[in-house]
């Protein structure tokens, strides 16, 4: 019978209860070894084998001399890619990328480079592998490691910091467009972006809502390298707030926080809430873009960045509940929940 690991071991034979046996511990190193595909990954996205292969099949000898990298270790990587279909190997020993693989290049739209190398930087590796610390001592791991607080270190290492920002924009590209298209914004008045990065998302409402006009709220360093400069379809309608969105939001009629929450614990999120209310127009809405973890066993991206979140800040993924909880104590009052992508939904608060 195949192993089902889903199967309670329930009342069995010895023999039985001891093929189970072997079956679980089989199960459990192989599962303690996938750690290692993410690193892989992310030596495939450094040395940018995704965008040697653009142009169409290649072996590791020449993969490796567009890369600057060793052909036969290039291809020992390569191998355990294509066991997930990232790339596929012909009977010629050539390496073709995939159409899963694709986002892996730099040059393609909702390039996913940026966000792997995000996800597998070693201010969230490291981390992860004290992850038995958040769990006896009931904080995150990070300030263990790092000797301080998440994002206090990145405003001491701008090299971090930049692929922090870069690989949240790149993570965020692919799903500005979807959120934008399933809520349906007011016809008028102001949208503010609160923490909003490089602007993706509040670049995109805009460009749907052209009676909008936008204000892109975050920290000056972040600002920097915002995206609505030069876009002619929201010319004229947006500004900048330099700040920090624990003391000030600005007005409007829709603020948007999107991937926000999840970051901070909830005394500081109802704070965050709090100064989102107090800045609200008459008649405004407060749209919490998040996932809402749903309460079974299924698999969802929530339940894995929820762990991230616990090992390398102070957040935590939410469900409903959580989140209605969240709100009451801010002076808000959830009104509905959207589904907006395969991972993130639309919270949508109103003042209580």
């Amino acid at each position: 019978m195949p192993y089902d690991e889903n199967r309670p071991a329930g009342d069995r034979s010895p023999a039985a209860a001891e093929e189970g046996l072997r079956r679980s511990a089989a199960f459990l190193v192989d599962e303690a070894l996938g750690f290692v595909f993410p690193a892989a990954l992310r030596a495939a996205a450094d040395v940018g084998v995704a965008d040697a292969l653009a142009d169409g099949p290649a072996t590791p000898a020449e993969l490796a001399a567009a890369t600057g990298t060793d052909a036969r270790n290039l291809y020992r990587v390569l191998r355990l890619l294509a066991t997930r279909n990232v790339v596929a190997e012909d009977e010629h020993g050539r390496f073709t990328l995939t159409e899963a693989g694709q986002a892996l290049r730099s040059d393609v739209p909702y390039s996913a480079r940026s966000a792997v190398r995000m996800l597998t930087d070693r201010t969230f590796w490291r981390p992860a592998e004290r992850m038995a610390h958040c769990l006896t001592e009931g904080t995150t791991a990070f300030d263990a490691v790092f000797g301080m607080p998440f994002f206090e270190h990145f405003a001491k290492d701008e090299e971090t910091a930049a692929v922090f920002h870069v690989g949240m924009a790149a993570m965020s590209d692919a799903e500005n467009a979807v959120i934008a298209a399933a809520y349906d914004f007011p016809d008028a008045g102001t949208v503010v972006d609160v923490g909003g990065g490089h602007g993706g998302l509040l670049l995109e409402v805009l460009r749907r809502n052209p009676a909008l006009e936008g204000v892109l709220q975050d920290r000056a360093h972040v600002l920097a390298g915002h995206r609505l400069e030069g876009d002619k379809e929201v010319a004229g309608r947006w500004s900048t707030a330099e700040g920090d969105f624990f003391t000030t939001v600005p007005a409007g009629d829709v603020l948007l926080l999107k991937r926000i929450t999840h970051d901070w614990d909830d005394e500081q999120c109802v704070t965050l809430l709090g100064n989102c209310r107090r800045a609200l127009r008459p008649g405004g809405r407060i749209l919490v873009l998040d996932a809402v973890v749903p309460r079974d066993d299924a698999p969802h991206q929530a339940k894995t960045l929820d762990l991230l979140m616990m090992a390398s800040l102070t957040g935590r993924e939410r469900t409903e509940a959580d989140f209605v909880d969240l709100l009451d104590r801010a002076g808000l009052r959830l009104s509905r929940i959207l589904r907006a992508s395969a991972v993130l939904s639309v919270v949508e608060a109103v003042p209580a």
